[in-house]
């Protein structure tokens, strides 16, 4: 067992499964009154069975704990990633921005998304794989950006195992060229990892990774070979008018037929 008390992979042995892990905690979870956070629950599993359902996971085939304003899962081990980081974001996001459209309390979600060995001991899921993936949602990074650009209703966030090898083959709905790198130090962890907000053609990082606000400057493009550039050569705007307003008003407008 490790000083903090965690299990490790190589020390859950043959009991621990590779599964692409997916932890997902509502913005602001700290604010909400008791009645605006029973309104938001029930909203934030019907996203996330939404988006399981349509890349064919049903609710059996998810290994999932509540995390009280936030929902941990632990995927089959034969789910193609590739379904994780295309359809199933792009499911999500469409949920979230119906549910909002015309709402003043609106459910933002972050999501963190790792893929490694996973242990359930009976008692929970444990796993380097779901300390990253918790880790990555709740980074300082993270949760910048929701306060940069409040019109965002979701932010993912993939290690970067995940985005080298799945998010960058691409695929259908997979946007490898809108998500942006910035390093990511939490505790024991030390990671690159990528952002991406779904339907922008990148979130408010610079080319160092440091968080764009509203009429920020970047202080200069990145030369040649330095990473892709910043969202805007002059700073960041988020849209005037969110995503959701206008849209449809039910979770439940989308196909759940897995591609």
């Amino acid at each position: 067992m490790s000083s903090a008390g965690v299990i490790t992979d190589t020390e859950a042995g043959a009991g621990a499964l590779h599964r692409l892990v997916v932890f997902g905690e509502a913005v602001g979870s700290g604010t909400p009154g008791t009645d605006a956070r029973r309104r938001l629950r029930p909203a934030m599993y019907e996203a996330f069975g939404e988006a399981y359902a349509a890349v064919g996971l049903e609710p059996g085939a998810v290994r999932q704990e509540d995390r009280g304003d936030g929902i941990l899962g632990a995927l089959r081990p034969d789910m193609p990633p590739t379904l994780m980081v295309g359809r199933w974001i792009d499911t999500l996001y469409e949920c979230l921005r119906a549910y909002n459209a015309g709402r003043e309390q609106r459910l933002r979600l972050r999501v963190g998304m790792h893929a490694g060995l996973v242990l359930d001991d009976g008692r929970g899921l444990v796993g380097r794989a779901v300390d990253l993936a918790c880790r990555l949602c709740d980074c300082p990074t993270a949760q910048e950006i929701m306060t940069a650009d409040p019109t965002a209703d979701l932010l993912v966030v993939v290690s970067g195992r995940l985005y080298d090898n799945v998010v960058v083959e691409g695929g259908r709905y997979v946007e490898p060229g809108h998500y942006r790198p910035a390093r990511v130090r939490s505790g024991e962890t030390d990671e690159n990892a990528w952002f991406h907000i779904p339907r922008r053609p990148a979130p408010p990082l610079d080319e160092h990774g440091a968080v764009l606000h509203a009429g920020s400057e970047t202080g200069g493009g990145p030369s040649t070979g330095d990473g892709p550039p910043p969202p805007h050569a002059q700073g960041y705007d988020p849209p005037a008018v969110p995503p959701g307003s206008g849209g449809p008003t039910s979770l439940s407008s989308r196909s759940s037929a897995p591609t």
